[in-house]
């Protein structure tokens, strides 16, 4: 399996600056005269820095200026599963002769060789036969070929005996002239010096270079009015001169037990039955109620009772039991592979076999949908407000354009803050469009999923899965930290969503730099997209949410109750949500209504007592008015206690 050259990665539309030229050079140069200049030509350089898009622009020019050439690219993991997956289906000489006649074999990410001894054989077995033929093979990796741990000696040999060439992190210059080749492309337009603001920042790759593009698009994009050089600082962080499941034992026992109460139940009613109706009544009767009993449909038994004296009844019950044992073994594949799928009523029904056969090959062949969006987090009931306008701005932009505006997007922010809300009305709004497969989960979800696969054998249809969504969106993606493998699967999935333009999204507590236990590879992948932060929600953001919860919970909006709810510090929405239903719980409790008093000695505890004199009084009370008045014989109006607790505080 190769992957196709991605028509943006050319030559053409590459910036050269004195980081890369010589790399640049080397490729060109390559393309023009392949298996004759640099052979095998090896390029170097961090994540981020442009191997790739270089490794597929020698591709497109060798195919531009000899169009009969025979090109491929692929990345060595793409080569591993190819190679394998030929050996497993005795193919493994066609294989190697299918690459040995390649013209020019770019091949990707090369640093992976690392503990594949057998993979180092092949890989040096290909490159010798390529150069003995004179074609060309060019290698990209994150580290020269000395550095690649456990790298045959042979290897190392081999590729330093052409031209070994790195690409550095670009200068301020080249910074400048990326940012400005990138805004045009995207018809964004910048006042003077937001772009060279911009690139004073030694980001460490071009990547996180367009991360910090994509924000200041974002945000002019929001406030609907051009930014100057000091608004692109504040948005960016830029120090200014001033500043700086499976069933239990016991569960298992229990259903046994209950199957052996039933069995003995249907005994029980096949002799009750056989005494009342003639015995072939009696059999189809019992088979109707015990596979009812299962679930499973059985209107073709039922048939057979609506006639005088059927022929072969014995023979049409086990026929009839004959597909209900193939259903189980249908719904039980199915199970191994996509638990979700096992449920499905077609299982149930011996009269649609067909139908239960395709549901099975679909799921077999990996063509069944993975986890999609939850249809609990709507789009409309999402509350907009300043602390998150940046995120839903890009949020309408990725749904209106999947794939093109930004991708991968990154929403962050703590927890709490509406990040899962977000991420699946993102996917329900895609999942509108036509032909659309969204795959909305968390990363724990995922991890699993792939932990179940490689257990079962069966990781190609896991990823043949997921190469069917159109749109990628996993939450919690700092769950990834520490493991090496899903990190690997999603870094292949990434690439092939990128390069056929289909949308990424992902949610993390804080920006993906500061995530521990995530590759590098991956963080500048995230931050090559939009990472949009959502905080802590402002006061019309919580006066909003409240509006709509008290809503719900049809407790009257009175204006006070409001104030005092809305000017409590709270850090997120869920904490909102749950200071509202302990008021409206107090206020069921009491049967009272729910009014800012009652809140305030809810969430305060009880107001202190009034003061006195400490005097002691014979109860008489000189009234100013002149006059003696007793407090025995007084009627005092005093308004209720809620409101008589905010008079009190205004």
């Amino acid at each position: 399996m190769t992957s196709a050259l991605n028509p943006r990665f050319s030559f053409e539309t590459f910036v050269v600056g004195s980081a890369n030229r010589l790399a640049v050079t080397a490729g060109r140069t390559v393309a023009e005269n392949p298996g004759s200049a640099y052979n095998p030509l090896f390029i170097y350089s961090g994540s981020g820095l442009g191997k790739t898009h270089v490794l597929m622009a020698i591709g497109h020019a060798a195919k531009t200026i000899a169009s009969q050439l025979n090109i491929e690219y692929l990345t060595l993991d793409e080569y591993v599963e190819a190679f394998h997956a030929e050996i497993a289906a005795g193919q493994g000489d066609a294989f190697r002769r299918r690459f040995q006649n390649v013209d020019v074999l770019l091949v990707d990410d090369v640093q992976f060789l690392t503990n594949r001894k057998e993979m180092q054989a092949e890989l040096l077995r290909l490159t010798e036969a390529l150069q003995q033929s004179g074609h060309q093979i060019v290698l990209a990796s994150d580290r020269p070929p000395a550095e690649i741990a456990d790298l045959d000696e042979r290897l190392i040999s081999r590729f330093s005996g052409g031209l070994v060439v790195d690409m550095g992190v670009p200068d301020y210059e080249t910074r400048v002239a990326i940012l400005r080749r990138k805004a045009e492309e995207r018809g964004s337009k910048f006042q003077p010096g937001v772009l060279e603001t911009v690139a004073k920042v030694e980001y460490p790759n071009v990547r996180e270079l367009m991360g910090a593009l994509n924000r200041l698009v974002a945000f002019q994009a929001v406030n609907d009015m051009p930014m100057n050089a000091e608004a692109a600082s504040k948005v960016l962080g830029i120090p200014t001169a001033a500043s700086s499941a499976a069933a239990s034992p016991a569960a298992a026992s229990s259903a046994a037990a209950s199957q052996d109460e039933f069995s003995q139940f249907l005994t029980d009613v096949t002799v009750t039955v056989g005494k009342a109706v003639e015995a072939w009544r009696a059999r189809v009767t019992e088979a109707v109620m015990r596979w009812e009993g299962e679930g499973y449909r059985t209107g073709r038994l039922e048939k057979l009772l609506e006639q005088e004296t059927p022929a072969a009844v014995d023979e049409a019950i086990a026929a009839y039991v004959q597909d209900v044992e193939r259903l189980k073994a249908l719904e039980a594949e199915v199970a191994v592979l996509d638990p979700q799928a096992a449920g499905a009523k077609v299982f149930r029904d011996p009269e649609h076999m067909d139908a239960a056969e395709a549901a099975a090959a679909k799921v077999r062949d990996g063509a069944a949908p993975p986890p999609p969006p939850s249809a609990a987090f709507p789009f409309e009931s999402y509350v907009a407000g300043p602390s998150n306008d940046v995120a839903l701005k890009a949020v309408r932009d990725v749904v209106a354009k999947p794939g093109k505006k930004y991708n991968p997007l990154v929403i962050v922010g703590k927890s709490g803050l509406g990040k899962t809300h977000l991420l699946n009305a993102v996917g329900l709004e895609l999942a509108k469009k036509k032909n659309a497969v969204v795959a909305c989960l968390s990363t724990q979800g995922f991890v699993d999923e792939l932990i179940a696969a490689i257990d079962g054998n069966r990781v190609d249809w896991w990823r043949a899965r997921y190469r069917r969504a159109t749109a990628l969106l996993l939450d919690d993606i700092h769950l990834l930290a520490g493991k090496e493998r899903t990190q690997e699967e999603l870094f292949n999935l990434f690439n092939q969503f990128l390069d056929a333009d289909r949308q990424l999204v992902f949610t993390a507590p804080a920006h993906p730099n500061t995530l521990d236990g995530l590759e590098e590879r991956i963080v500048s992948r995230l931050e090559g997209g939009l990472v949009a932060e959502i905080a802590e929600p402002d006061k019309d953001l919580r006066r909003s949410v409240l509006e709509r919860l008290l809503t719900q919970q049809h407790v009257p909006l009175e204006p006070a109750l409001l104030d005092y709810l809305a000017d409590r510090p709270i850090d997120s929405v869920r904490s909102l949500t749950g200071v509202v239903q302990r008021v409206v719980e107090a206020a069921a409790a009491q049967d009272a209504p729910v009014t800012a008093g009652l809140a305030r000695e809810v969430l305060e505890g009880a107001p202190p007592p009034r003061r006195t004199t400490g005097l002691r009084t014979s109860g008489i009370v000189v009234s100013s008015a002149g006059g003696v008045r007793s407090r025995e014989k007084m009627v005092w109006d005093w308004p209720s206690a809620g409101d008589r607790v905010i008079e009190d505080l205004r």
